[in-house]
């Protein structure tokens, strides 16, 4: 039997054959269905409610995939709350959505690809048992006192070998789902130590440099391990930490090697597809996703946050692609608030000439009646 790993290094990635309702895959017949076992060609985020029921979801389904969208993303773990039955005692499992929705989606010929945030955590009771487990500021201020920018940006140490085994129970949690096609990570990076520049008037600040205030982490345990390696302390010993270049990929090795070396097993022992939601300004976040050798990356390139029109997507797309160490689809994410509906199919064309895959929608809620007409028109 071909085996995923495989398939992986071919190309194509192995999902489950249940997924399209088609009949199990022998060995004698698994080349000739690797069409049924590949990624989605367009993707949709969405922020699902318990509350909907199971016929209009079918409906949806139905229009997803007679529009061309053949992937959703749906958010089921916030950093605080599962929509999915949860093992971890220390996480809520408010409903057992993902659950529900998968079988219907599959009936319509949809993939599901589980939307986790992966390192901010806003739960209570770990903030209040755990808050050790905090990202520090060059300030030394923790981000579960005194996050940045926003409330929610309580983001974990991805270092701390307590916080890597919470965050690798998370997705094993969702891996062990019998029929979930992916893990989606999403927020699988640092706090922003300089904004996107179209944000900055929002939250009155300029960041003509790196600030400390913004800049992370430097808990005791990454300046230990730092020291250890390098015989510095960057918080005591280096005038400018911004301008150390061994210490900036301290922190991308930091974030890269919970991915690659907790998170991405994890997912694969259960024979998940595992993709992430990634930056394009990603020395900012400290996420050197290039390296991670996932089976997709679907970069948000929300050109308005950047201040930039539509051709800097194309663009962006072409620099995603030349920096990857192994090819990787490549899923243009599209902040679909910011393009009305007439310059929708622009998009799309852009994000495909410059070489993606196909693209992902941030988000269900976003979409008018003329988005989905254009949907209609350009993917189906």
């Amino acid at each position: 039997m071909v085996t995923r790993r495989a398939v992986v290094k071919s190309g194509v990635a192995v999902a489950a054959s249940s997924v399209l309702g088609l009949p199990a895959i022998h060995a004698a017949d698994a080349n000739a269905s690797e069409s049924a076992r590949s990624l989605p060609k367009n993707w949709l985020w969405m922020r699902p409610s318990p509350r909907r029921p199971d016929d209009d979801w079918k409906r949806l389904f139905a229009k997803l995939k007679a529009t061309g969208i053949d992937g959703v993303l749906p958010e089921v773990y916030n950093g605080s709350t599962a929509f999915f039955e949860h093992p971890n005692p220390l996480v809520e499992t408010r409903a057992n959505l993902l659950e529900r929705i998968i079988p219907i989606a599959h009936s319509e010929g949809v993939q599901v690809h589980a939307w986790m945030w992966t390192v901010p955590c806003n739960n209570p009771r770990i903030v209040k048992q755990h808050g050790d487990w905090y990202a520090v500021n060059g300030k030394g201020e923790p981000a579960n006192t005194k996050p940045a920018y926003v409330n929610y940006y309580k983001f974990l140490c991805p270092r701390l070998p307590e916080v890597r085994e919470f965050i690798r129970g998370n997705v094993a949690a969702l891996a062990a789902i019998d029929d979930l096609d992916g893990v989606h990570l999403d927020y699988v990076r640092l706090p922003d130590v300089i904004l996107a520049k179209g944000l900055w008037a929002k939250y009155n600040i300029v960041q003509d440099r790196e600030y400390p205030e913004y800049d992370y982490c430097y808990c005791e345990n990454c300046r230990k391990e730092f020291k250890d390696e390098t015989g510095i302390d960057p918080l005591k010993d280096l005038e400018d930490p911004s301008a150390d270049e061994q210490w900036r990929q301290f922190r991308y090795d930091s974030v890269s090697g919970m991915v690659k070396g907790h998170l991405a097993p994890k997912a694969r022992e259960h024979d998940k597809f595992v993709t992430a939601a990634v930056f394009p300004n990603w020395k900012f976040v400290r996420q050197a996703w290039h390296t991670w050798e996932l089976d997709a990356y679907l970069p948000m390139l929300y050109h308005s946050f950047y201040n930039e029109d539509l051709t800097w997507i194309g663009e962006e797309t072409r620099k995603a692609l030349g920096r990857l160490v192994s090819p990787s689809p490549i899923y243009a994410g599209l902040f679909v608030s910011a393009i009305p509906p007439a310059e929708l199919e622009t998009a799309i064309r852009i994000a495909k000439d410059g070489g993606g895959s196909g693209i992902s929608l941030f988000d269900e809620g976003a979409l008018r009646d003329e988005h989905w007409q254009v949907l209609s028109k350009s993917l189906a």
